[in-house]
């Protein structure tokens, strides 16, 4: 068995899974659970269902951050391309995470992506799989993080720009923006730590409140186009061979607004009843960011004044034009800029936490350069202090690569699509294997303890399960619907492509492919060996106290 030379053992007290109980008991029955995962309780559980629902929400932003980069929808699209591919991005990144909520119900554990991948695969490649599975998770949510403050940075260097024409933004400013985003988000996660649930939970009511705030004045306000120009008019400034090409294309814009649903996932062990609580709040997140996102998308489209002149606007940003336009000044617009400006930083904060959580769960099993230290919980707080350090740390450095070339960042930050997509590719198509072929049991129905370690080889559904047809047919939809996404993301915006237009991901996300396995065949296949087992649950049968 692989794992640390003192490898406990945890005698549970025997009750079924399903079982509701509250207080000491609950505390228990999680230890026990994270225990069948071959995992030792070390982070404090310090959040419920709502909290973890406005982590959830407050980290995909849907409606704020649908602004924020539609850019590419509209150019590849347009109006009307922008639309249904918002409503097939939502409706694709629901089955994908269907089926993901499905496998946190089964092994709820900060590991998430690499120890499913352990967990499911077929013991002859389960080892390199799970491996290069952490790489692509923990790489893209590296790249995740350098892009959600990016992006803050840049929206405040847009809002300066929409009310002093005048400022001339240099690349240094929006890395120092960048660094004091990075600085304030560190803060929140370490010596406010505790607080981060209730902080989370009043991000929520920001998060919905501020829809109604920028949406009520922009209905109202703003000149309305006809219903043709919304629902009828494609674009394709791509200059792509047809308009359908260029639909998938801009589909990759409306992704982004749907981006960090597993950020929950990698929380699983600060989360009370994880295997209820994190699929629950993963897909309430997304139907209600899909919902509100919704609203806002047909609102700004009906508000368009001039979409060339959105396209072009001086701010970088098309929704702080289109604002501009809708309310008839600057001054009208900054308020309503400066709230998305605000939950767009809410959001980094709930990015680095899953972030740090993730990088700190494959550094335990041994699955980064420097895990003894990336390993680390400090004991007073019960926080990955080291591994949060990290993730700052490599955030700030990829921001200086924007002072000397801002294209060249947005290549290495494109990583997050294609590193997280790949991922969650990985998990479902395994996961839609295990189910054709009956590896998985019904832990109802059997009368034997099944556990999800990855050597077990016994696998038994968790609290949420969607049975039968609808189950394989939702977990088929979901790897399809991941093969367009993956597959696009590696195109270019438009023809002809030059070297400033490429789409350099598909290098980049190469690089961390190759890196990984040839750092697996060098050296990490002596010290990773799949998810470490750190304690072992000693239990051979179920009974019903």
């Amino acid at each position: 068995m692989n794992g640390l030379n003192d490898v406990e053992m945890l005698e549970p007290a025997f009750r079924p899974r399903r079982e509701r109980v509250d207080g000491q008991k609950t505390d228990d029955r999680d230890r026990e659970e994270l225990a069948r995962l071959g995992k030792k309780q070390v982070l404090k559980r310090n959040f419920g269902f709502m909290s973890m629902l406005g982590f959830s929400c407050t980290m995909l932003v849907t409606w704020e951050g649908l602004l924020i980069v539609f850019v590419q929808g509209l150019n590849n699209g347009g109006p009307a391309g922008l639309l249904y591919g918002y409503i097939l991005a939502w409706l694709g990144t629901l089955a994908v995470f269907t089926s993901m909520a499905e496998l946190v119900s089964m092994a709820p554990t900060s590991s998430g992506q690499y120890h499913w991948v352990a967990m499911l695969a077929p013991a002859s490649c389960q080892r390199f799989l799970s491996y290069l599975t952490g790489w692509l998770t923990v790489a893209g949510w590296q790249a995740f993080v350098a892009s959600a403050c990016y992006l803050s940075g840049t929206l405040i260097q847009g809002l300066i720009v929409l009310r002093n024409p005048g400022y001339h933004p240099k690349l240094w400013h929006g890395t120092f923006l960048f660094w004091a985003v990075v600085a304030c988000a560190v803060f929140i996660n370490t010596v406010v730590s505790r607080a981060l649930p209730k902080i989370e939970s009043l991000i929520l009511v920001l998060h919905v409140l501020g829809f109604f705030a920028v949406l009520i004045p922009l209905v109202y306000l703003s000149p309305h186009t006809s219903a043709y120009d919304v629902f009828g008019q494609f674009v394709n400034n791509g200059r792509w061979p047809t308009q359908g090409l260029s639909f998938f294309v801009g589909l990759i814009g409306n992704i982004f607004a749907f981006f960090g649903v597993d950020g929950a996932i990698h929380m699983s062990e600060e989360i009370r009843n994880p295997s209820k609580v994190v699929p629950a709040s993963m897909l309430c997140s997304v139907l209600l960011n899909g919902v509100l996102g919704l609203g806002m998308m047909l609102a700004v489209l009906f508000a368009i004044v001039d979409l060339q002149d959105s396209l072009d606007t001086a701010t970088g940003f098309p929704f702080m034009e289109i604002f501009r336009q809708g309310t008839g000044s600057a001054g009208g617009s900054a308020p309503m800029i400066a709230l998305i400006i605000i939950l767009s930083f809410c959001a980094t904060i709930a990015v680095l936490a899953s972030s740090s959580r993730l990088t700190w769960a494959f550094a335990r099993d041994r699955g980064l350069p420097g895990w003894r230290y990336l390993s680390k919980v400090e004991q007073e707080t019960s926080l990955p202090l080291v591994a949060i350090a990290a993730t700052s740390s490599i955030a700030i450095l990829l921001s200086l690569i924007s002072i000397g070339s801002p294209v060249a960042l947005n290549d290495v930050l494109s990583l997050t699509v294609a590193g997280l997509f790949l991922s969650y590719f990985a998990c479902c198509s395994l996961l839609l294997w295990r189910r054709c072929t009956g590896g998985i049991v019904d832990s109802r129905t059997t009368t034997q303890f099944t556990a999800d370690i990855p050597q077990s080889g016994q696998l038994s559904w968790g609290p949420f399960h969607i049975p039968g047809f609808m189950g394989v047919a939702i977990n088929g939809i979901g790897c399809a619907f991941l093969v367009i996404i993956i597959f696009f993301s590696f195109w270019p915006p438009v023809t002809p492509v030059t070297p400033g237009t490429m789409n350099y991901s598909v290098v980049v996300t190469g690089c961390v492919l190759i890196f990984s396995a040839a750092y697996y065949a060098v050296w990490a296949h002596k010290a990773y060996t799949g998810p470490v087992v750190e304690v072992v649950l000693h239990l051979t049968r179920r009974t019903d106290n």
